[in-house]
């Protein structure tokens, strides 16, 4: 795919380095954006997506695979990038919006100081990561509303995925992860993410081969003793061991064997039947297999 005449990329796209290594990173960043949306059926041909943009590496890797693939005419819809500005004390509030703008991009910013209500809500010490995300999640869905948007789209990766297993399995109790495409609980918009495929440590070296203006975050995202950190330091620990490991779990979350699990709601386990055991003095007619192979 990246062997075509790359003449007249966007300004997005412009300026990627040269290197073999980085054009191999890029070919398979696209591919794998591009895997994950038609594995999971997330284009209709000619609707609207709210990209969401926090300014961190993964949002940007998003939108830079996002636009490729539309520039390819490989996406059929149309795109507008959104950061929703929470209010954070320090945040870089230009930064977005004048990259947005150069590179040429069609964007909304959007200022919602959700992080006063934060801070009154959750006390010190305490995470502040649930209703902060959720306080966001419900500003995107009006958002998308207001645009005419039908798909809210987010940045999480294959790692954010393989984390929230993980957290639900040690912490909540259930096996769940956050869905490559989901419907909003209204049941009037989707929620994609089309880096389900694409690896933590891939977003990082793009964004910052390109030079793209990261924005950390400093609200929840340094919080220390987060389980979310708990169970990334977990996975770093194993893929230092045994390198892959990460995408072998990950594969185990598209191989869901319901039988060999142990919810009844998912499974019918009363239902089980055996076979019936062969009439005595039978042996010839009811265990033809075993005559054949004497």
């Amino acid at each position: 795919m990246l062997d075509e005449d790359d003449t007249g990329l966007p300004p997005l796209l412009a300026g990627a380095p040269s290197s073999t290594e980085f054009k191999k990173l890029r070919k398979r960043i696209l591919r794998e954006t591009r895997d994950a949306i038609e594995t999971y059926g997330m284009v209709k041909p000619g609707d609207r997506w709210l990209v969401c943009l926090s300014g961190g590496k993964d949002s940007y890797t998003l939108l830079a695979a996002l636009v490729e693939l539309k520039w390819r005419g490989l996406l059929p819809v149309d795109l507008l990038a959104c950061n929703l500005d929470q209010g954070q004390p320090g945040f870089p509030a230009t930064v977005l919006p004048d990259f947005l703008t150069r590179m040429g991009v069609a964007h909304r910013i959007e200022f919602q100081d959700t992080y006063s209500v934060v801070k009154e809500k959750i006390p010190e010490g305490q995470t502040t990561c649930s209703l902060c995300s959720r306080l966001r999640r419900g500003n995107l869905y009006r958002i998308a509303r207001e645009e005419g948007c039908s798909t809210v789209v987010l940045g999480h990766h294959r790692d954010d995925i393989l984390e929230t297993f993980f957290m639900n399995l040690f912490h909540g109790g259930r096996l769940a992860t956050m869905p490559p495409r989901l419907l909003n609980e209204e049941g009037d918009l989707f929620v994609c993410r089309p880096l389900a495929f694409v690896a933590e440590a891939d977003c990082e070296k793009f964004a910052r081969g390109m030079g793209y203006p990261i924005i950390p975050c400093n609200l929840c995202g340094s919080q220390e003793g987060l389980q979310r950190v708990q169970v990334k330091q977990i996975l770093d620990a194993w893929e230092a061991r045994s390198p892959g490991r990460r995408q072998v779990m990950f594969r185990s979350l598209m191989n869901v064997r319901p039988s060999h699990l142990c919810d009844p709601g998912l499974f019918d386990f009363a239902a089980l039947m055996r076979a019936e055991a062969p009439v005595a003095g039978d042996f010839n007619e009811n265990m033809p297999n075993l005559r054949q192979g004497y």
